[in-house]
This record gives structure tokens, C-alpha cells and sequence, in this order.
């Protein structure tokens, strides 16, 4: 019940105030343009209470899921009926373009200014990310090892996508399920070109290829009592090497669970001091524990303000062309449908990342934001990117279309809104099915 309320209190919030931003946007525009505000509500359904300035009504309202605005003359095509000059069909096209935009301009400059305060205030990061892509494990009977690739093999491009970093490589692997994948590579100077296959892991159906990079292990806690603490490990170490072998993060467990019992000798980092320390993992049932959680080894970028903004800006539009990549690979069979998230799936993620600190909450607001700016400017005629598309058609052959046509216009709009809006619930249903359940539906 606890899990329940908080995954609806964070769902509330954010999307709360990604929906408030956005209806900012509109209203704001609207004022600048001279078009008459009726309503600026903070929330949906009966206004509970507000006040009036000018023309209009500021309200706060029964059900706090963002808010709305509502415009004179909004959605009244005709052209037989008196029109106010603060009407919105008094303006000129480019003002209503710009009114129907600003909504998702807000939501796209909030994810800037986000990501811009997180940069400012340091951002702790896996270090692997922005490392080029070279290969430091595969997984034995992997698609990685079947297609050939060999430890030190340098990534170039997948799927004839150049990837410059790591961070680049599981986009595009990821993105990629169960698919026969060109991968050109540099090997001992020359260039070769393999394919793998692909398989899929995880309810999202997210591709697998079975290759890592170098990832060191750092330590994120340590449990009081513990043989990690009686060793003397701290949070933040790095483990760099167990009895004189190099680990890396895939094999730091594996080590740590078939050594109950024995002594290993861990060489570790401590601030760029070198350390060798004698850990015993205890035994529990049949394996070993230290008592640790670890991670791969992170490091904490931090920006001044010009430079926090300019890494803000670079970062959201290389994440723009990356939800435009996985819409057209969504229609070209590409990616999964499984890849998608409907409101479950954000109400679940907004809850973990409020359970993980303001700093994971801000950074999935920042994403949710963009992807809201950018998909509500696709021309599908309920959102704000339908109505623009129109205007600007209008305004090439400089004819209104007619009520009539506007009419067919929006109905047909609902329908696919209705219907992208079922298939996201059940696609996000489905995902919580035992395995093999969802094989039946057509996803």
C-alpha cells in the first residue's frame, strides 16, 4: 500500500509539473500576443478556489495533474461569428503558431535549465560512459563471442552509426533486439566489419550483444561489522586488482562468492594512494559476502555556469535526435514497442527515482520534459504539433481550411490519441506479466 501511494504522490508530482510548465508556456505566449486568458488553472476539474485579475481566472482545481489553459475563440473556427480583437482567431497565423509552440518550448527549456543546475551543482557519473569504445570483457557464449570480437577491439560504428563512446555503443546496441547488427571495428590497426546477432533481455526487450568495457568496481557502502569494514575498505575505494588479477566490475562478485572463507589480497585505489588489503569473506550458505554495495567506478563532473549551460544544450540535443532515431526505428521495426513507456511505467520510474534523491528525481524530470516537448510536436491533430501542422499548410497556400475539414481534422486526432493511449497502458500491462505471458499479445 506504502509503494502504491508513493508511486501516485510522484507520478503526481511530476508529471504535474511537467504539465503546469507546459500550459505556462501557452499562457504566457497568449498574453504577449494579445489574446484574452479566460483560465489559468492549476489542476483539473472543480475549481476549489482562485482569484481574478483582468479577464482572467486563476484557479486551483480538484485534481493537481498539471493544469490548463483556456483561450478566447480557442477551437471556434467559424468565421460568421463576431470576433473580439483579443479574440485568437484575430491574430495572424504565426501568433497562433507561436502560442500552440510555447507549451513545448517550455517543456524543452525546462529539461535545459535542469540539466544546466545539475552540471552547476556536480554529477556523478560512471566514468566508462564518455570512454571510447573499446572491448574489455565478452561474455562467454554471448553474440559477441559467437560474431568473433576479441578483448581490445575498438567499436567504430553499429549499424552504420559511428559511436565514439560507450554511452553511444549501448544506445545503439540497446535499440537493437534481436536483429543481425553490422559492427565495424579496428583490430591491431586494420579495420574488419562483423555481424552479430543480437538477443534481448529485461521486460523492455533492450538488445544484448555480451561485450563490456574495462568498468572498475568503486565501493558504495559498507555494512557496520562487516569483513569489508574490519579490512579496513571505505566508501569511494576502487578495487583494482584480487590476489594480483585484474577484476573488473562483471567478475568482482563471481570472485567475492566462490571465496568463502579465504583470504584475498585486494589492491586498492584510495584517493590515488595505492593499498593492499586482506579481506576474508564470510561464508553464508555456500558463498562469500564482505559486506559491500558497489558500483562501476563513477567521477563527479562539475561546470561553471557558461560551460554548465553549454554541456546542458549539447546534452539535450543529442538526446532530441535520440528519441527522433528510436521513433523512426519504432516504424521501420528497428526497436521494440517493449521500449516504450506509458504512464505505469513513468509513475514506477518517478517513484524509484524519488526514492534514489532530488538529484535522480530533477535528472528524470529533465528527461521526461524533452521527450514531452518533442513528441507533442509530432503532427498528430490533438496535440499542439496537429494544430501547427495546420498553420503552417494554411499559410503555404494561404487559404483557412474550412470548420468542416478542421472538424475531421481533430476527430481523426482523437481516435489515434485514444488508441496510442490504450496500446501504451497495455504495452506497459503486459510488461508485468510472467515471462512468456506476453508472447499471446501482438507487441
Amino acid at each position: 500500500m506504502v509503494n502504491i501511494l508513493g508511486t501516485i504522490l510522484a507520478f503526481t508530482v511530476v508529471f504535474g509539473i511537467l504539465v503546469f510548465v507546459h500550459e505556462f508556456g501557452h499562457f504566457f505566449m497568449a498574453k504577449l500576443v494579445g489574446v484574452r486568458v479566460e483560465v489559468f488553472s492549476f489542476g483539473y476539474g472543480k475549481r476549489l478556489f482562485g482569484f481574478k485579475r483582468g479577464d482572467t481566472d486563476y484557479r486551483i482545481s480538484l485534481l493537481p495533474l498539471g493544469g490548463y489553459v483556456r483561450l478566447l475563440g480557442e477551437g471556434m473556427f467559424e468565421t460568421d461569428r463576431p470576433i473580439a480583437p483579443d479574440d485568437m482567431m484575430a491574430k495572424t497565423r504565426f501568433q497562433r503558431l507561436l502560442i500552440m509552440a510555447m507549451g513545448s518550448i517550455m517543456n524543452i527549456v525546462l529539461a535545459v535549465v535542469v540539466v544546466a543546475f545539475l552540471n552547476g551543482v556536480g554529477t556523478s557519473v560512471p566514468e566508462y560512459l564518455d570512454a571510447p569504445p573499446v572491448v574489455g570483457w565478452i561474455e562467454s557464449g554471448s553474440p559477441a563471442e559467437q560474431a568473433g570480437l576479441r578483448i581490445d577491439d575498438e567499436i567504430l560504428r553499429i549499424a552504420g552509426r559511428e559511436v565514439g563512446t560507450w554511452s553511444d555503443v549501448q544506445m545503439a546496441v540497446g535499440s537493437k533486439p534481436d536483429r543481425l547488427v553490422p559492427v565495424e571495428l579496428r583490430r591491431d590497426g586494420q579495420t574488419l566489419s562483423v555481424d552479430i546477432r543480437t538477443g534481448s533481455v529485461s521486460q523492455y526487450q533492450l538488445g544484448y550483444a555480451g561485450f563490456q568495457p574495462k568498468i572498475m568496481t568503486q565501493i558504495q557502502m559498507v555494512l557496520p561489522r562487516s569483513p569489508a569494514e574490519q579490512a579496513g575498505l571505505r566508501p569511494g575505494d576502487i578495487i583494482r586488482a584480487i590476489d594480483g588479477a585484474t577484476v573488473y566490475f562483471y567478475q568482482f562478485l563471481e570472485v567475492i562468492q566462490k571465496s568463502p572463507g579465504r583470504e584475498l589480497l585486494f589492491d586498492v585505489d584510495r584517493g590515488g594512494e595505492t593499498l593492499a588489503l586482506p579481506v576474508t569473506p564470510r561464508r553464508e550458505g555456500d558463498i562469500g559476502k564482505i559486506g559491500i554495495s558497489q558500483v562501476p567506478k563513477s567521477v563527479t563532473k562539475r561546470y561553471g555556469f557558461f560551460a554548465a549551460v553549454g554541456q546542458s544544450v549539447k546534452e539535450n540535443v543529442r538526446n532530441t535526435f535520440l528519441v527522433i532515431r528510436f521513433i523512426r526505428d519504432l516504424f521501420t521495426g528497428e526497436a521494440s514497442t517493449r521500449q516504450l513507456g506509458g504512464p505505469l511505467e513513468i509513475a514506477n520510474f518517478s517513484y524509484a527515482a524519488f526514492l534514489m534523491g532530488w538529484h535522480a528525481l530533477l535528472s528524470w524530470i529533465a528527461v521526461i520534459s524533452l521527450q514531452l516537448g518533442i513528441l507533442n510536436l509530432f503532427p498528430i491533430p490533438v496535440f499542439d504539433g496537429g494544430q501547427i501542422f495546420v498553420l503552417v499548410v494554411e499559410s503555404v497556400f494561404r487559404r483557412d481550411l474550412g470548420p468542416k475539414a478542421r472538424q475531421v481534422w481533430m476527430s481523426i486526432g482523437f481516435v489515434i490519441f485514444v488508441v496510442l493511449i490504450v496500446f501504451v497502458v497495455l504495452n506497459d500491462f503486459v510488461k508485468k506479466l510472467p515471462n512468456g505471458w506476453g508472447s499471446v499479445l501482438p507487441f
